[in-house]
């Protein structure tokens, strides 16, 4: 009776269901399941037990609203871990190179303009190489006849008009010559990482001084090639056009010994002999500008220069034996004949001769078939 007493007692420790709110007494080993909506139990804990020692809080939500999910605790960010405030910008733009200008200075300017200098100077010893001419028609009608003198004011007026411009101008083109030959040697030895040993001041004395321009010109470009190692095609334009300087520097001599001759006859040859170095002066022009142009990889009209590659043949242009064809391709009837397609060749016209001879003498039949080669 005392023992039914004692199971009848309700008992101070329970189980809250964490589903529904039902709380069930503890009357020995604690529960895992609601019994009426299978929910979750939580630990057990006095009735009356304050909230500081349950280890579980209600929390009150409106009806029919699920509980949030319980938020991730976010780590605390490890002072390695590289962080911004705002987007950065480093290594986020694509920057253009930036281009460089080079300062060009007025012998780089002159250098830049040499290939109208050099149409230029072409065209005045032309003009001066008529005047030449001219004035040696005079002299020969002279032998028989008077010359009217505003005749020979106008032959005297362009020949000196000429002379003078012509000097003028190939002076002018010899600078800026020198300073395109401070830039090709400058830039074939910048090609093979090395400085152009020679200094410019030694360039210009080398090209501008008379008669030893006949020499260190060639020797400047020659160097250039040879150290840039630019192409081997340019030394034979060199060794051309040296060839036609060195000439025009003989012509140029021959003419000014002329000058001074005291015979009227050796004086006329003279003027027969400036008409040349004229003419040949107005060709080293254009022989230059096409010296000029070939190191810029263009023609002497300023095309870009194509080059010329040999491929080795695979195969003979033209076979060296004929088509083989069969011999039952021939016309019936003709045994002693020649197939239709062999004209005129003696080497095709044996074999058949030699198979109808066989098929005469009663050779098999299967020998018609063989394959007639030239």
């Amino acid at each position: 009776m005392n023992g039914g007493n004692v199971a009848n007692q309700r008992s101070t420790v329970v189980q809250p269901c964490a589903r529904c709110g039902a709380r069930w007494a503890v009357q020995g080993k604690p529960l895992h399941w609601c019994p009426r909506c299978h929910g979750v139990l939580l630990s057990p804990a006095p009735v009356d037990a304050p909230a500081a020692r349950r280890n579980y809080r209600w929390v009150a939500r409106p009806p029919g609203r699920k509980a949030q999910p319980a938020q991730p605790v976010r780590q605390p960010v490890a002072p390695q871990t590289p962080h911004y405030t705002q987007t950065p910008r480093w290594g986020l733009q694509d920057r253009l190179p930036e281009t460089t200008t080079v300062p060009v200075g007025r012998l780089e300017a002159l250098a830049a303009r040499v290939p109208r200098l050099l149409l230029g100077t072409a065209g005045v010893f032309g003009f001066a190489a008529l005047a030449e001419l001219g004035r040696y028609g005079i002299l020969l009608r002279n032998r028989t006849r008077l010359i009217q003198p505003w005749l020979l004011w106008i032959s005297d007026g362009a020949v000196t008009v000429s002379a003078i411009a012509a000097a003028l101008l190939a002076l002018l083109t010899a600078v800026a010559l020198v300073g395109w030959l401070v830039q090709v040697r400058r830039t074939a030895y910048a090609g093979v990482r090395r400085t152009d040993p020679r200094h410019p001041a030694e360039l210009f004395l080398g090209s501008l001084i008379p008669g030893a321009n006949l020499l260190w010109p060639g020797v400047f470009l020659t160097e250039a090639i040879r150290a840039g190692e630019l192409e081997p095609r340019l030394l034979r334009v060199v060794r051309i056009w040296w060839a036609g300087w060195i000439l025009n520097g003989v012509l140029v001599v021959a003419v000014t010994l002329y000058r001074f001759a005291a015979s009227l006859q050796v004086r006329a040859d003279g003027v027969l002999v400036s008409m040349w170095a004229d003419l040949v002066a107005a060709g080293v022009a254009v022989l230059t500008l096409w010296l000029v142009r070939a190191f810029a990889g263009l023609d002497l009209r300023g095309a870009p220069h194509t080059v010329k590659r040999w491929l080795p043949a695979t195969a003979p242009a033209v076979p060296v034996i004929a088509p083989v064809r069969p011999a039952a391709e021939r016309v019936p009837g003709s045994a002693g004949r020649a197939p239709l397609d062999a004209v005129g060749n003696d080497e095709a016209t044996a074999p058949n001769s030699a198979s109808a001879n066989a098929a005469a003498d009663g050779a098999p039949e299967s020998e018609h078939e063989e394959v007639l080669a030239k």
